[in-house]
């Protein structure tokens, strides 16, 4: 994939001119004052906050403290161009609304962030790289630019006990260009040091068409379908199951020990999708227990949600994944981990993030626990991980695959559209170098218009990235059978080189995209245009 080069990348924004402190969750900021023959260091009572001069384009940014701390707020005077259009990234799965704006203040910029101003052709970029020990956010006004950094421990406020965390290595610069080069170019300055490349990933998954009901029967059936679709390939395709194998469903929860009576023995029923020529899949969602648990931090109708700084909560999660592993699962899909832990997904998190009480261990961040909990997933088998309401910030690395959407539908096409066409084009940058991008399955449902799932699978296969389907039996006929047997042909060979958006800059859902081998455009919307409605009633889909 091309990208703008680091020749026309400028090193331009100095020494923060400001920091500011959050002690409690709720309290005003407080100035702090720079420590007078010590450079790059600002201290309050208590606290010190340290800013180290750029090595290699990177500040790191360190805080101490014998006090409980909440938030640090850095600030660069580095005037954007008030006609910039301004584009950031989400906590963890982005809801349909990435896209560039104009300036907002307010707005917060997750993890990294650009300013593009079509006037000079110029985009101001910045971010932190992944695995921060905070969670991290941007704000952009046309006076300068501002790194908010939450050291929070769940809701309250982290008690460091003197220790000295290494809060974010932060990345600032300005570049001449295409900001799709701009933004590539951040992103890889951004990345872990290495990920694993587990190669083109095609595979079925159940749960758009069956949402949580099925048997082995019908898993068994999907995995020669998706067979079938890769006709011979030299890469095996994938048969994932979803959430509704286990008896404490659905929405399911632990102990992840056995199958229900339809799906029979979890271990056999992978055999039986090797059998068929697929790899098997697994779905679970570590930190809900449906029975009391050790390291059980709430409970309600739900069951036990787990704690993921405890311990015993970490043998446990490690213990499912062997488990899986031994089954004979060679990949695994863990999910609903932000959620149970911050008790919210993304929307719900933003501003003022997570509230309510901390973790267990009240010494650590949340960010900390998080990547120590995706740190014990990842060492406790060698198979291929898929992250889904992880925060891909702090998983890079950590997860092979990362769902960077929210769900898309198997019964209503504008979801789709807007979950998995928007989270495509914003983030497909960060494929190859962050993870894998998951953009979700396409369905093949009867409640759903073919003409316009197979756009977005023409466009999943042509980007490279993992290509999942949910099929539904009763959607087969020749047409949809061949059109699918074509996009994973091309998606199991890599894809087009060097898809972009052309018109990300002006719509949420581009349309018109460009390779290096050819130039596309789709038409995404049903005939009276997208839906103002967020949810169509159950069963019911787009007629078009």
């Amino acid at each position: 994939m091309s990208t703008t080069t680091d020749q026309n990348a400028h090193q331009d924004f100095g020494s923060p001119a400001a920091v500011f402190l959050q002690r409690s969750p709720g309290d005003r900021l407080e100035s702090l004052h720079a420590s007078s023959g010590l450079p790059g260091r600002f201290a309050a009572a208590g606290v010190e906050i340290g800013i180290s001069d750029p090595v290699d384009g990177v500040r790191t940014v360190t805080v101490a403290a014998n006090t409980p701390i909440s938030r640090v707020v850095v600030r660069w005077n580095a005037p954007v161009p008030p006609g910039s259009l301004v584009l950031g990234d989400a906590l963890e799965r982005s809801y349909g609304d990435l896209q560039w704006r104009h300036l907002q203040p307010e707005r917060p910029l997750h993890w990294y962030g650009a300013a593009f101003d079509p006037d000079s052709k110029r985009s101001t970029v910045f971010g932190v790289r992944t695995g921060a020990a905070a969670l991290c956010s941007w704000s952009v006004d046309d006076r300068g630019v501002s790194l908010w950094l939450d050291v929070r421990n769940g809701g309250q406020a982290v008690e460091l006990r003197d220790r000295t965390l290494l809060a974010a290595e932060a990345v600032l610069f300005g570049v001449d260009g295409d900001p799709w080069d701009a933004v590539t170019l951040l992103i890889e300055r951004l990345a872990p040091a290495r990920i694993r490349d587990v190669g083109p990933i095609v595979g079925s998954n159940n749960w758009y068409y069956a949402y949580g009901t099925f048997d082995r029967a019908a898993v068994l059936r999907d995995a020669r379908t998706i067979v079938e679709y890769a006709d011979g390939h030299r890469v095996a395709p994938f048969c994932v199951v979803d959430d509704g194998w286990n008896p404490l469903s659905v929405p399911s929860g632990g102990p992840w020990d056995e199958g229900i009576p339809a799906v029979g023995d979890p271990g056999e029923l992978a055999d039986g999708i090797r059998e068929a020529g697929a790899r098997p899949g697994i779905w679970f969602r570590p930190l809900l227990s449906r029975t009391p648990a050790p390291g059980a931090r709430f409970a309600d109708e739900s069951g036990w949600t787990l704690d993921p700084s405890s311990p015993a909560v970490l043998d446990r999660v490690a213990e499912d994944v062997a488990r899986f592993a031994d089954w004979g699962y060679e990949l695994i899909k863990h999910d609903f981990s932000t959620f149970d832990a911050l008790g919210g997904f993304g929307p719900d998190l933003l501003g003022n993030g997570p509230s309510g009480p901390g973790f267990a261990d009240t010494s650590r961040t949340t960010a900390e626990i998080l990547t120590a909990f995706y740190e014990k997933l990842r060492g406790a088998a060698d198979v291929v991980l898929i992250g889904c309401n992880t925060i891909g910030h702090l998983a890079a690395g950590l997860v092979d695959i990362q769902r960077i959407g929210d769900d898309i539908s198997g019964v209503e096409w504008d979801r789709t559209r807007r979950m998995g066409v928007n989270c495509l084009a914003y983030r497909l940058p960060q494929h190859g170098r962050f993870y894998a991008i998951d953009a979700d399955c396409v369905p093949a449902t009867t409640t759903t218009p073919w003409h316009r799932n197979r756009d977005f699978l023409d466009l999943l296969a042509r980007s490279g990235t993992p290509l999942f389907l949910s099929v539904d039996p009763a959607a087969r006929n020749d047409e949809v059978d061949a059109d699918i047997r074509a996009a994973v042909a091309l998606s199991l060979d890599g894809g087009e080189p060097d898809l972009r958006p052309v018109d990300w800059l002006h719509a949420t859902t581009p349309s018109h995209w460009r390779s290096a081998a050819a130039s596309r455009s789709y038409d995404w919307s049903a005939p009276w245009g997208a839906s103002i409605f967020t949810a169509h009633g159950p069963g019911r889909g787009d007629c078009d």
